[in-house]
């Protein structure tokens, strides 16, 4: 009897020009979502990226799928700022410091606003994005504390809290302008992180699972 053989079936991977396409969605949402906030109109969303409203929802179904792919790809790429500030060799607290001015620039803060609101907070895209940039800051945090440079009173929710509330408005907000003290005030907090300390903290460090609570 003649064995049977498994069938070879082709792995059909995305086009280039679909990739492509998908990427220019993505970025052009992070962009209008931070300039006037989660409800912009999804064929908005397609004319700045330049494609038609059908490869829009040919890649995301719903403006949850889409709202979800902009905070992943925002959280990843700050995650690749906290990686390349691992991968520093140099002075712990200048590296902390880049990587804060980095995903400030990110515009994390106008993106919070979507996890809380618009979307399953608990999809497993979503955890993995979050916790893989939870796990490097805590690095980061921890290297600088242990060159005696950060103050041991701060968590990595502390942190998380004062890029997000100093860094943006609230998405769709008009007050752009302060953008232009967004590093200034950054660097003031950064000050103020050093050790030694130069007073004492109300409370007990903030975790994330304290700000995921909140």
């Amino acid at each position: 009897m003649k064995t049977a053989t498994p069938v070879q079936r082709k792995v059909t991977r995305p086009r280039a020009d679909a990739l492509r396409n998908r990427e220019r969605i993505v970025t052009a949402a992070r962009e209008m979502f931070v300039e006037y906030g989660p409800e912009v109109p999804l064929d908005e969303i397609a004319r700045r990226a330049g494609v038609g409203n059908a490869t829009v929802y040919r890649n995301f179904p719903d403006r949850d799928a889409l709202v979800r792919e902009v905070v992943c790809s925002v959280m990843d790429r700050t995650a690749l700022a906290a990686e390349g500030a691992l991968a520093e060799t140099g002075d712990a607290f200048e590296a902390l410091s880049r990587f804060v001015h980095t995903a400030a620039d990110e515009r994390i803060s106008a993106l919070c606003p979507m996890v809380q609101s618009t979307f399953e907070k608990h999809h497993p895209d979503l955890e993995a994005s979050r916790e893989r940039l939870e796990e490097l800051v805590g690095e980061l945090m921890e290297r600088a504390r242990q060159a005696g440079q950060l103050r041991g009173d701060v968590g990595v929710g502390d942190m998380m809290v004062a890029v997000s509330q100093l860094s943006r408005p609230p998405a769709g907000t008009v007050c752009a302008g302060i953008d232009r003290f967004l590093h200034r005030h950054l660097q003031l907090f950064l000050d103020g992180l050093r050790a030694p300390a130069h007073s004492t903290l109300p409370g007990t460090p903030m975790t994330m699972e304290d700000l995921r609570q909140a």
